[in-house]
């Protein structure tokens, strides 16, 4: 027995020692990253000898922590008085009501806050101290001091449910993702012209035909001939199902702003109800993407169907805003309506853009009254902006630059930086997106208080959103995988008020990816995708890689090579092929390969002038890019080779270094006329002083549309090329009545 008693105590001393001595804590890397934190030796056992003690007030927090404890570690805490104490304290002293003090030694975890928000935001900081997956019975968590608050009041993300539908289970698993990034706010597109999403009991219709389409297009917009699937698809959520993820998300500190849209992509409402159309006639509800003319009319039943919604709304989302849309209303019914002519006449409106505000403002006043504020997209500005508005800036920075100035409140969620739904990789094997080009890092750089503005007017920004529009994300799984990891970067920008530093950010990153595995989210890994960009140095043209990550590149030239080790730019003395990856420390290859083929025409690192700047969303390459030697992407016309002008003529001169013989000159434009892209009519040119020529394209409806003009033997020091812009959109397309966007590509000189 003494023998058997010894051997037990040597055992027990065993298992408890190892896990007391071999356990150690990770090492933090919040994200967002914390205001203030401090590091300090030791660390916190936490285990089943572990319990939490709480306030009444956080007595709610308390539960979500012991009960994320048990599903994802699979620890149950003890009830044990003289256990090691998880302590959540309410502290009046804490300015922010979404701030947090946590402080973690070895035989205490205290979370200090003034309200729930703060100690929910102190928990989600500490389960990111928690490994993401482990079998052990106790975790060590790393000693340190956290102070923390938000930078921005209001942190946002957007999910579009009228183009995709989507189950009440994802919501939930969304929101969740949200929460543990500290974002505050779900905005949710209830309504557009592809489906009516949210039950309306008055309106019985809106559930049994605007609910659902008949068919989906296939493929992308701009694809021609367009195809559709021919399958009945859609889908709605009842009023009890609103209510339940509304209180989910309240349990996770998060508001939902529901956004019923109007004017404009309205036609799947009046698909149902004709009659709150303009020519009363029945149409369908919308089987593709884009702009439709069918909008409300201004007459007193759409008002009236507009403010019964509003009454069954606003019952469900218990936050003080309606999100109203605002966007994208072609006035084309209006001004062929005899109801809405007259409205403008006897109401004193100078035209169809006053007669939207009037709209605006009215609708406004009824919500008002109701007791909640509207938001709307930054076309609110249009005719004059509704008195008591919210602003959400998405073209550009310019509508809450007017509306700050005007002194409204408003919401950044530029296409530039916050539209999720665009390509975040060049890699021609990333899945169908409406175009664009928006990587990880500028997300991260960007910065949602604009220049223009002053210290007072500063004030009137909120924050910022991210916006995921569901055209091309038919699946959970696509969404998951444009909104992650550019969500957890923006987490980043409206959180921390420290100073940016995207190296530091993407190791963490890599950790919270891991969490992200974990959870089963198709997050997209580009951390390990190789990037590069033709440099010129005093004439000599070299090719530089570079990765995000601090791993080792590997390279190939023109398929002769083995993998060289990447340590200095490359020379580049004639066309060249480059393929380069990231490999880890035992040579293992990470990520995709990069290939990128240089043309070294004769214009490449020549001098280049524009007499307009291209559109801050496609620019990313700058105007460079139009000489250095390598194409845009042949489906995707976002890149940073694609440069996008907005509705003007440009004028680009090159100006070579020495008299340069010259027989033919080449580029390309994008045609993708679903988005508001038109190649130009005609290309002018002008060889040094000589009289302008002046070329017709042949445009036959395709994406791309070559110019390609022979020269025999041209000897010039300069050339200038005018491509006037195609013009105003025809009625009957998408944009109708705006100037055309001009997209251009590599011009090629040999």
């Amino acid at each position: 027995m003494k023998i058997h008693g010894y051997l037990k105590f040597i055992i027990l001393l065993f298992f408890f020692g190892c896990t007391s001595e071999n356990a150690k804590p990770i090492e933090p890397s919040i994200i967002p990253k914390p205001l203030y934190q401090k590091i300090t030796d030791g660390f916190f056992l936490l285990d089943e000898n572990s319990s939490i003690e709480s306030e009444k007030s956080f007595t709610k927090i308390a539960d979500f922590l012991k009960n994320s404890l048990k599903e994802f570690h699979k620890i149950r805490l003890s009830s044990k008085k003289d256990a090691k104490k998880i302590v959540f304290n309410f502290d009046s002293t804490i300015k922010n009501e979404e701030g947090y003090h946590l402080e973690i030694n070895k035989n205490q975890i205290k979370i200090s806050a003034k309200s729930s928000k703060g100690a929910f935001y102190a928990v989600q900081s500490l389960l990111q101290l928690i490994p993401s997956k482990t079998t052990s019975k106790s975790i060590a968590i790393q000693c340190l001091e956290i102070k923390d608050e938000p930078k921005f009041a209001y942190r946002g993300m957007h999910l579009d449910v009228s183009r995709h539908f989507f189950s009440v289970d994802f919501i939930k698993k969304y929101l969740d993702l949200m929460a543990m990034l500290k974002m505050n706010t779900f905005h949710w597109h209830l309504t557009d012209d592809q489906g009516w999403r949210i039950e309306i009991k008055k309106y019985p219709k809106l559930q049994e035909i605007a609910a659902f389409r008949k068919e989906t297009l296939i493929g992308h917009y701009s694809d021609e001939p367009q195809q559709f699937d021919g399958k009945k698809y859609g889908g709605f959520y009842t009023q009890k199902q609103i209510k339940e993820i509304v209180s989910y998300a309240s349990e996770r500190q998060i508001t939902v702003i529901p956004e019923i849209e109007m004017p404009g992509h309205s036609q799947a409402a009046i698909a149902a109800y004709p009659e709150l159309g303009c020519t009363k006639k029945q149409v369908e509800v919308a089987t593709k993407w884009g702009v439709f003319e069918d909008i409300y009319c201004t007459n007193e039943n759409t008002f009236e169907f507009l403010e019964d919604v509003i009454d069954e709304v606003i019952p469900l989302f218990p936050g003080k805003y309606i999100h109203i849309g605002g966007d994208e209303a072609p006035k084309t019914r209006w001004e062929n309506c005899v109801q809405c002519q007259k409205n403008i006449k006897e109401k004193g409106l100078k035209d169809a853009h006053g007669l939207q505000s009037y709209f605006i403002t009215r609708m406004e006043k009824y919500i008002n009254f109701k007791g909640k504020l509207i938001i709307g997209w930054d076309e609110i500005l249009e005719g004059g902006l509704a008195p008591n508005a919210t602003v959400m800036s998405w073209r550009g920075n310019q509508g809450a630059i007017d509306a700050a100035k005007q002194k409204h409140t408003v919401i950044l969620t530029p296409n530039s930086h916050c539209y999720f739904d665009y390509y975040q990789s060049e890699n021609e094997d990333e899945p169908l997106a409406i175009g664009g080009f928006l990587p990880l890092e500028k997300v991260y750089n960007f910065n949602p208080i604009p220049d223009e503005l002053t210290a007072e007017e500063a004030k009137y920004v909120l924050g910022a959103q991210g916006n995921i529009w569901t055209e091309y994300l038919s699946t959970p799984e696509k969404v998951e995988y444009m909104a992650f990891p550019r969500m957890v970067a923006l987490s980043e920008v409206v959180w921390s008020d420290a100073t940016k530093n995207y190296t530091n950010f993407v190791k963490r990153l890599e950790q919270f990816n891991k969490k992200l595995k974990v959870l089963k989210v198709n997050y997209a890994n580009h951390l390990y995708e190789v990037s590069g960009k033709l440099q010129n140095e005093n004439g000599r043209l070299n090719y530089q890689l570079e990765t995000i990550t601090d791993k080792k590149i590997v390279y190939t030239l023109d398929g002769k090579n083995e993998n060289l080790v990447y340590k200095n730019p490359i020379p580049i003395e004639k066309s060249t092929s480059i393929k380069a990856f990231v490999v880890d420390e035992n040579q293992e290859k990470l990520g995709a390969v990069f290939a990128q083929k240089i043309n070294l025409h004769k214009a490449v690192g020549q001098k280049i002038t524009l007499n307009i700047e291209p559109h801050k969303a496609y620019n990313s390459g700058g105007k460079q890019a139009l000489i250095n030697g390598i194409s845009g992407n042949n489906k995707r016309f976002g890149d940073r080779e694609w440069l996008g002008f907005s509705g003007e003529d440009l004028e680009i001169t090159i100006e070579f270094n020495k008299p340069t013989e010259i027989n033919t000159i080449s580029t390309r434009f994008h045609n993708g006329n679903g988005q508001w892209i038109y190649a130009p009519k005609e290309i002018s040119i002008e060889f040094d002083n000589e009289e302008k020529r002046s070329f017709v394209l042949k445009n036959n409806r395709d994406l791309l549309v070559n110019f390609n003009e022979k020269f025999e033997q041209k000897v010039i020091k300069k050339i200038k090329l005018t491509i006037p812009n195609y013009g105003i959109i025809p009625e009957g397309k998408q944009g109708a009545g705006n100037k055309a966007w001009t997209f251009i590509d590599e011009i090629v000189f040999e």
